[in-house]
């Protein structure tokens, strides 16, 4: 159906049925494409639009996401510089508990020295009197009957000058002897 118009000028009936049918058929067919095309297109639209608004709600939880990220980034800073301040805070505290704790010790060891001066007696008045070996152990026996711990006026510290007077007094009387 190249030359229709040829066929339209001299044509005869017959041929000119033949091309109002083919006609006819591409009309119907251009008509049906165009609907297909037309379809095509609404398609398109309707997934371009649906594309759109899932690209909006994307990004939508794409920025909600970066502020998420952002606000728990300000968060952890703010997290570390409190630990670091109370890291710095806490090793102030104990550089100071330090001094406070050496302070008292010092103290305490002055205060104990002051007390152990006051309280320390001259246990050599004791073993007065005392001029042989026998006697020593004799006096040595008594003063522990006297000031044992477990009296009432015993005392811990006073029984272990006077074992120490004892064994310096026991070994000078062994060196006099063994001289």
């Amino acid at each position: 159906m190249d030359n229709f118009e040829e066929i339209l000028d001299t044509g005869s009936e017959d041929e000119l049925q033949e091309l109002k049918s083919w006609l006819f058929r591409e009309n119907i067919r251009l008509a049906t494409a165009r609907k297909d095309l037309e379809q095509m297109q609404e398609q398109f639209m309707k997934e371009k639009v649906q594309f759109q608004d899932e690209m909006k709600l994307l990004n939508h939880k794409l920025s909600n996401e970066r502020k998420r990220l952002k606000d728990d980034n300000q968060f952890f800073e703010k997290k570390m510089a409190i630990l670091r301040d109370g890291f710095q805070q806490l090793d102030i505290d104990r550089r100071r508990l330090e001094k406070d704790r050496a302070r008292l010790y010092a103290e305490k060891e002055l205060i104990e020295e002051r007390v152990s001066y006051e309280t320390r007696l001259d246990v050599s008045v004791f073993f007065q009197g005392v001029t042989n070996p026998l006697a020593l152990k004799k006096r040595y026996k008594d003063l522990i009957k006297i000031f044992h711990p477990d009296n009432l006026a015993g005392d811990k510290d006073i029984i272990q000058q006077i074992n120490r007077e004892y064994d310096h007094l026991k070994r000078e009387y062994e060196s006099f002897k063994q001289a």
